[in-house]
């Protein structure tokens, strides 16, 4: 068996370095928790970085993956199996849209939606006059690693080593509703946006901005692009979180929870916008597989048996008004925010949130930092309260000693001493 030690040194020597790893090395999980090579117990308040929405080892989830791995895993897009539309009927029923094509991840959904929507304004362009292609997105956007999602990025740290990037974005202020109305004009051809922001900070845009891009969009021809990969598929409390905010998009980008820690993704869209695409105008060797799709049937049919929408609201209720108790007792909490499970703990401090993030796993606590000073909560749909309550207790202990820390380094130095 693997240790860590050996499993650090042989990734150090074969992998490409691009993430820097905690160490840890995990074997399984049950439920809310993982469980390390030592047999030793974590709550997981990050899921997979909100991948892992009905916990760990689900029952129905290993159903499906044993009955169907032992069938059919892949055959490509060239043939039919049972499960793609069955999918897609699902996913058009609980959006609100019409269409559905399958891939392998986020960023490729991302990427496709865009190009779906400068298709789109080439196909409604009809007089011959130069088509809408210009792309609006939002500050503290993250849409993913490949080029096209990337230009759609703001953050430069992500985009500086990889530059010049697809043209014809431009980034409106976050939220900014007069800031959108001045950069919004005939050369735009979509607005992308994060109902809900997640690498960004967990910022909710608000539903006075949503319903003012549906607007722009409609009355124009151009599109609204939802990317909700990390805020979709119930992680608010409902299916998306823009039906929080009364509108549909014209495409929806999904991946994340659905198919259980399995490579899916999804672009949803009206028959209207789909028309633009005909065959051989995208496509994947992997999207949209027999396995896959199957166990991202079982991930929604779960959550709907399970009640889990409901639960999420209850949980992520519970949640904020813990943490806003905890704000209360520590100076170094700025703000609390978010929608159903899908939580911020904003602190002061960039240096706090990397230490909170540390202490927390030290002490068994899963969670992550993002955007520098937040703490992001993404957990499992199926937390308790008493695991919202453990969080709240290893939260108030390691800030604690943070502002035990940092005020007894200010008093050595108002006393002179290194």
């Amino acid at each position: 068996m693997s240790s860590l030690a050996a499993v650090t040194k042989a990734e150090a020597a074969l992998l490409v370095p691009t993430y820097e790893r905690n160490r840890v090395l995990f074997r399984e999980g049950r439920g809310c928790y993982l469980f390390d090579d030592e047999g030793r117990r974590y709550l997981d308040f990050l899921s997979g970085i909100g991948v892992n929405a009905l916990g760990y080892d689900h029952p129905a989830i290993r159903k499906v993956l044993r009955e169907q791995g032992a069938k059919l895993i892949h055959i490509s897009n060239l043939f039919y199996h049972r499960y793609q539309a069955e999918l897609a009927r699902k996913l058009t029923k609980i959006s609100g849209l019409d269409r559905a094509f399958f891939c392998n991840s986020g960023t490729e959904a991302v990427e496709g939606a865009l190009k779906l929507a400068r298709a789109y304004a080439r196909h409604r362009n009809q007089n011959g006059s130069k088509a809408r292609w210009r792309v609006l997105a939002m500050e503290k956007s993250f849409h993913g690693r490949t080029f096209g999602a990337l230009a759609a990025t703001s953050t430069v740290k992500y985009r500086a080593p990889f530059g010049p990037l697809m043209p014809g974005v431009r980034f409106v202020h976050s939220g900014d509703v007069r800031d959108l109305e001045r950069k919004f004009d005939s050369s735009v051809c979509a607005i992308l946006l994060e109902p809900v922001q997640g690498e960004g900070g967990i910022n909710p845009l608000g539903r006075e901005f949503l319903q003012r891009a549906r607007q722009l969009t409609a009355d124009s021809g151009a599109v609204l692009i939802a990317d909700e990969i990390q805020c979709g598929l119930g992680r608010t409390g409902r299916w998306f979180a823009y039906q929080h905010m009364g509108i549909t998009p014209d495409i929806v980008t999904v991946a994340k929870p659905l198919a259980a820690g399995l490579p899916l993704g999804a672009i949803l869209t009206t028959n209207a916008v789909a028309a633009a695409i005909h065959p051989g105008l995208h496509g994947t060797t992997f999207g949209g597989g027999p396995l896959t799709c199957a166990v991202a049937l079982a991930v929604i049919q779960t959550i709907e048996d399970e009640g889990l929408l409901k639960h999420v609201r209850e949980a992520g209720a519970y949640m904020q008004k813990q943490l806003g108790t905890l704000k209360q007792r520590h100076r170094i909490i700025r703000e609390v925010r978010g929608v159903g499970v899908m939580v911020a703990v904003e602190l002061t401090s960039g240096d706090a949130a990397k230490f909170a993030v540390a202490e927390c796993l030290k002490r068994g606590l899963i969670i992550n930092r993002t955007h520098e000073v937040v703490l992001r909560l993404l957990p499992p749909f199926i937390i308790e309260n008493k695991h919202v309550d453990v969080l709240g207790a290893t939260l108030d202990a390691v800030l604690t000693e943070w502002e035990r820390q940092h005020d007894s380094s200010k008093e050595d130095t108002r006393n002179g001493r290194a």
